[in-house]
């Protein structure tokens, strides 16, 4: 049987930091499991998460992220513990291939074997053009996915090149064997876009919400992260004065705070399979600025992991107690609209028929409840159901 550990080079921080900030059993290496020279991982099934670093910078113009990983762990190292009990597991660095496309093939069969343990990959690029290994990974598994992006740029291109940074979306949608099925993109500039890119990604039905849409109701997309299978965010979707170190930075973008929140809102997501966050390039980093962002990004993320509740599988119980139902009568539609507000959280969902009358659920806001009860339908069930519905 494969060792996972043979994939990886073992964790390996440097000097230790001039000061620390944490005392003892309170930082963020208490947290976890390291793989290192003396102690490789074993029983892996009893973890939850497992970061692995990959350091790659082919195909890419930023060749200097194939040192983020790094980077962001010296950082990470430095924070505080994440409350609670997750088991999480730092397998260290994968080790680069012969090719950039001999990476993408084994970070495919890494994350495939990480699926079959049931622990979560969260990724630490390396630039985003491995993208296709989870698009490949997802597929394998015959997993009909929605990929949310992060990403000031649409990365597609329409000309026929090879895969990179900037065009993976175009390797992922011209692949035969993809399962690709929906795509979101939180933080778009469009001026940083290609007019008829965005037009192709509208007519298939996409969700592009730009960096205004979204700064200006930040909360209104959870629910975009609930319904998503995996997430990859670019650190430069985030403005070139809280994040300096990428090779293609704007001046305009998230704030730090707001893409925090933005990995948190991925973290508590009961759907998601896996998290990367790409594009860091220490090369143009100022005083480790955007490596301590990621890092922050990171915890955040597991912050919202180790208080995730997974409600989705038992939305169809309708005697559990957990839920409230919400038959809302719309004129312009022949049935009623269905919510489900969850007792526990306050989330929300609607309520779809599917194939033999099965229920379909799509994750929405307490928004769309009011908008429904003042007789207008949804933005979300409009789009959810033509998406959907067979």
């Amino acid at each position: 049987m494969t060792d996972l550990n043979d994939f990886f080079d073992p964790v390996s921080i440097g000097s230790p930091p001039e000061f620390e900030h944490m005392a003892g059993q309170s930082g963020f290496p208490h947290n976890i499991r390291v793989h290192t020279e003396n102690l490789p991982i074993s029983g892996l099934e009893s973890f939850k998460i497992a970061l692995l670093g990959v350091p790659e910078g082919r195909n890419s113009p930023a060749s200097g992220s194939m040192k983020g990983p790094d980077c962001i762990r010296a950082e990470l190292y430095r924070l505080a513990k994440i409350p609670g009990k997750l088991r999480i597991a730092d397998l260290g660095n994968m080790k680069r291939g012969t090719t950039f496309n001999d990476t993408v093939a084994g970070l495919t069969e890494i994350i495939i074997m990480l699926a079959g343990y049931n622990v979560f990959p969260v990724i630490l690029g390396g630039s985003s053009a491995l993208a296709p290994a989870v698009d490949r990974a997802l597929s394998r598994q015959q997993i009909r996915y929605t990929l949310l992006a992060v990403d000031s740029r649409i990365d597609y291109v329409s000309e026929k090149k090879g895969n990179d940074s900037f065009s993976y979306l175009s390797t992922i949608m011209h692949d035969s064997r993809s399962t690709f099925s929906h795509y979101i993109n939180l933080g778009y500039q469009t001026y940083l876009n290609d007019q008829q890119v965005i037009n192709r990604f509208n007519r298939r039905r996409s969700e592009l919400v730009r960096i205004g849409d979204v700064r200006k109701a930040i909360h209104l997309t959870e629910p975009m992260f609930r319904d998503s299978d995996a997430v990859l965010m670019d650190i430069s979707s985030v403005r070139q004065s809280d994040a300096p170190g990428c090779t293609a930075p704007s001046p305009n973008g998230f704030y730090g705070e707001e893409i925090c929140l933005l990995a948190r809102y991925a973290g508590i997501s009961d759907n998601l399979k896996i998290f990367g966050l790409f594009d860091l390039d220490p090369d143009l980093d100022i005083r480790n600025q955007t490596a301590a962002l990621c890092a922050q990004i990171l915890w955040f993320f597991l912050e919202g992991f180790s208080q995730k509740q997974y409600e989705t599988p038992h939305l169809s119980s309708a005697n559990s107690g957990r839920f409230i139902r919400y038959h809302v009568r719309i004129s312009d539609l022949d049935e009623d609209l269905i919510f489900v507000k969850s007792n526990l959280t306050e989330r929300w969902w609607m309520e779809l028929k599917g194939p033999a009358s099965s229920p379909l659920y799509i994750a929405c806001s307490h928004e769309d409840y009011i908008k429904a009860s003042r007789d207008e339908v949804p933005e979300r069930w409009v789009r959810g159901s033509k998406r959907l519905r067979p």
